[in-house]
């Protein structure tokens, strides 16, 4: 299937509608914790759909499972830094069992 605008409007749709564990997990975090600041999920930016994006702040938080293969990451975190973009990357795992240390983690990087 060609990825084009159409088609990626519609799969972040459907990924907004069937978030993973860890999604939810971080999204509950980005909604109740973090106040002034506004984040969106499964947004598209050029070819890609982030999981989660401030755009205020230029900062994406991608929750990675094991779909996910190094090269293809990053092609993805090269392109969206020249896009002018913060990338932050955690794996689903450490979502689930750490969400306190995740949570620390944006927060720092907010504040640069």
């Amino acid at each position: 299937m060609v990825l084009n605008r159409h088609n990626l409007l519609g799969l972040a749709k459907k990924n907004r509608q069937n978030m993973t564990d860890a999604e939810r997990k971080v999204w509950q975090v980005l909604r109740g914790k973090l106040t002034g600041v506004s984040f969106r999920r499964q947004h598209q930016i050029g070819r890609y759909i982030v999981d989660f994006v401030c755009l205020e702040k230029r900062l994406v938080i991608e929750c990675d499972g094991s779909q996910h293969t190094e090269e293809a990451d990053k092609e993805r975190t090269r392109f969206l830094e020249n896009e002018g973009f913060r990338v932050l990357r955690f794996w689903n795992n450490e979502i689930l069992t750490n969400i306190e240390g995740v949570y620390e983690v944006i927060v720092k990087e907010l504040g640069r």
